[in-house]
């Protein structure tokens, strides 16, 4: 079942919130319960956000609760959550929270679910995700019928192996329309999505996604943020000076008639000393 509009507003806010505020070192704890007090109190999201916060509590983690509200989250948005909750792995948590924010002001607008499918798939490629998991959670979103479910489990058993722009393909307007509406699969994509994934066989699926999201107007899922060097810039280069001084210290001693080692030598100790 869909959620009504205003509960993906307040999803994306708290998602968004979430994302910013940890960048200043505020513990999730509080930003759980300062948020709960911000988002709409006629949604269902501080509900939640008091479930999610209470679990917090015990375990250390929320997405166990996320996946508790399963009526609330989808699947997807919980298998985001826990891949980022992980100690193991390089998904950054911070990334997981605005690829959740994209998604919820995408579904709070015109929604589809080629948009839903093709932005959470480009997500499980960009940041090198389970794609067993990840899709299985993807094909358990209420936002897709039979036909799509059925399909989606299919690309599960074909990913790696068949082309992704040939599956695409294969189930759009554009193929029906060139084989002379013979096709005897459901139709899931429409004839621009078809044209855009013939155009793209055989490449990186990065660039079938790029093409379809300024093409459609689809989500971007966010890249991973390098780290800003700029902070380590002055104290890096202060330890090289003082290495170079220290250097140039040895080349004048050197050209003054010898390098007094005897300074480098450990103190002998009081019995070598009366031995």
């Amino acid at each position: 079942m869909q959620l009504a509009r205003e509960e993906y507003i307040e999803q994306a806010y708290f998602f968004r919130a979430m994302h910013e505020r940890m960048q200043q070192s505020l513990s999730t704890q509080d930003l759980l319960e300062s948020l709960k007090h911000e988002v709409l109190s006629t949604t269902k999201l501080p509900l939640a956000l008091d479930y999610m916060s209470s679990e917090l509590r015990m375990t250390g983690r929320f997405g166990t609760a996320m996946a508790w509200m399963n009526h609330y989250f989808t699947p997807f948005q919980t298998y985001v959550i826990c891949e980022a909750e992980k100690d193991v792995g390089r998904f950054d948590f911070r990334v997981g929270l605005e690829i959740l924010q994209r998604e919820a002001e995408y579904r709070s607008e015109k929604v589809s679910p080629q948009g839903i499918f093709l932005y959470e798939f480009e997500t499980l490629c960009r940041n090198r995700l389970n794609y067993d998991h990840g899709l299985d959670a993807i094909a358990k979103d209420p936002i897709f019928d039979q036909d799509w479910k059925e399909w989606i489990r299919k690309v599960r058993q074909q990913v790696g192996i068949v082309d992704f722009a040939d599956l695409i393909y294969v189930r759009s307007e554009f193929y029906r329309k060139k084989c002379g509406g013979t096709v005897d699969k459901p139709i899931l994509f429409g004839e621009k999505e078809g044209k855009i994934a013939l155009a793209n066989r055989r490449k990186d699926p990065l660039y079938l996604f790029s093409a379809l999201g300024r093409q459609l107007g689809y989500p971007s899922v966010p890249r991973p943020k390098r780290p800003d060097e700029t902070q380590e810039l002055i104290p890096g280069m202060m330890r090289r000076l003082e290495r170079l001084e220290q250097r140039l210290k040895l080349l004048e001693e050197e050209q003054r008639g010898g390098i007094d080692l005897t300074r480098f030598y450990g103190r002998k100790s009081d019995n070598n000393s009366t031995g």
